[in-house]
């Protein structure tokens, strides 16, 4: 066993022991460890220099999507900061280095119209043959509730926190309270 090798092995039990880290993650950090380990090719910890951090990281470019890039440097920074603090390295080749990665955007998934008309007719032929004055009570509610998503665009959780209070009827408006406390006003 290598030297960087022992220290990765002793690392990864000190995440265990001490910092009582969840199974997968410490899964996680031994395979981007071992990775690195292995790009590292016989070299000593101290022949590790910001340069050879960079091309490693140009590499992780080119195999990975930029979310699991991110994810294997938070997993060598940790590493490096944990040499440095036990005093094994003089400074952490990856400290100063500037890491910008773009995540590509990617678009919420629509619902096709077809399975929006099949739903709402659903809705509606259930109100229509609903026996009881609870059944009604309830299809009518369903009959709201798909019709209000369907027509503002708001989310689940933004219908869930609805009240009385914040439908206008008179104006014809809904006050919905948004992620970060924000306020907005729809139109019915």
């Amino acid at each position: 066993m290598t030297n960087l090798e022992m220290t990765i092995q002793n690392y990864l039990e000190f995440c265990s022991f001490q910092k009582r880290l969840d199974k997968k993650t410490l899964k996680a950090y031994r395979i981007d460890l071992m990775q690195f380990y292995s790009y590292c090719n016989n070299l000593t910890i101290t022949e590790i220099k910001p340069t050879f951090s960079e091309k490693y990281i140009g590499t992780l470019h080119t195999k990975y999507k930029p979310k699991t890039v991110k994810r294997k440097i938070a997993s060598l920074k940790a590493f490096f900061h944990y040499l440095e603090y036990r005093e094994i390295i003089q400074g952490n080749p990856f400290n100063k280095l500037q890491i910008h990665s773009r995540e590509p955007i990617i678009l919420p998934k629509t619902i096709p119209l077809h399975t929006i008309e099949l739903l709402l007719k659903t809705v509606y032929s259930t109100k229509k043959s609903a026996k009881t004055v609870y059944q009604r009570r309830n299809a009518l509610r369903d009959v709201a509730i798909f019709e209000l998503l369907f027509a503002t665009g708001i989310r689940i959780s933004e219908l869930c926190n609805l009240s009385p209070a914040d439908i206008n009827m008179y104006d014809g408006t809904i006050l919905i309270y948004g992620k970060g406390g924000k306020e907005r006003r729809l139109q019915m």
